[in-house]
């Protein structure tokens, strides 16, 4: 099953996420949701349990699908597509069904990044009969997913998604790149944990760094403090963010 599933140890939690209002609280609702299941149920409710997530790469949805599984202590499972997905008529489908199967079996959340890959919108007329038949596959499974079992869809392309797979997400959540008071807060968090400033101020670089997704600012951190240590113990901060604000226009601009 490892070649179809893979468990992550979920690290990030839901507070270290710099997420907009109408996200945040969406998130926010289905995890007390899944926390205060048996209460629900008490009324005849179920919690729900489907989120799809869409925005630009780079800007959280992965991180809140394993921020989910770690507020809730369960196992996070990420559907591998490369063994999933096979050149093989009807493979595909059986293995998608073999995959759901397992994920039934436990309370975890189950997460499809770039959902679009086995959910393309099935009229489009370039399309196989086999992603037709891996699609149908899929809204079955979703249809037979019991409510111990928290589905994450991730994409970033959801104009491409099968409509009727669009449906079945009860709840929706588009991620989209920081404003500069996300990133600047971002930037000041990414500080603390790494132990040090990052040569500027986080607003300051926040400006800088405009139109840079979360991962981008993250990298970015990651590569200025790698850097500063090395140097150890003559870095200069300065001159190393600079040196990498330099290379960052140089590849735009190439």
């Amino acid at each position: 099953m490892r070649d179809l599933v893979q468990e992550i140890v979920p690290h990030r939690r839901l507070d270290e996420l710099e997420l907009a209002p109408v996200p945040h609280r969406v998130v926010t609702e289905l995890i007390e949701e899944q926390k205060r299941a048996e209460l629900l149920r008490s009324y005849g409710i179920e919690p729900r349990n489907r989120l799809l997530l869409s925005g630009p790469p780079g800007n959280g949805k992965t991180s809140v699908a394993e921020a989910i599984a770690s507020e809730l202590m369960l196992p996070f499972y990420v559907i591998r597509y490369e063994g999933v997905v096979s050149s093989f008529l009807g493979e595909t489908a059986a293995r998608l069904d073999n995959a759901f199967e397992f994920a039934r079996t436990r309370r975890c959340v189950l997460f499809f990044d770039e959902l679009d890959t086995i959910a393309k919108e099935r009229s489009d007329e370039h399309e196989t009969g086999e992603i037709k038949r891996v699609v149908s596959t899929l809204l079955l499974q979703i249809d037979k997913l019991p409510p111990h079992v928290l589905l994450v869809g991730a994409t970033n392309h959801s104009e491409l998604l099968d409509r009727a797979a669009w449906r079945r997400f009860q709840i929706r959540a588009e991620l989209e790149p920081p404003s500069r008071a996300q990133a600047t807060r971002f930037l000041e968090r990414l500080a603390a944990r790494l132990g040090g400033d990052l040569g500027f101020a986080p607003r300051t670089l926040a400006d800088k760094l405009a139109g840079a997704s979360f991962s981008e600012l993250e990298e970015f951190a990651l590569d200025v403090r790698r850097r500063a240590v090395l140097e150890l113990p003559d870095s200069n901060l300065r001159r190393i963010v600079q040196e990498r604000l330099e290379h960052r226009r140089d590849q735009a601009a190439g």
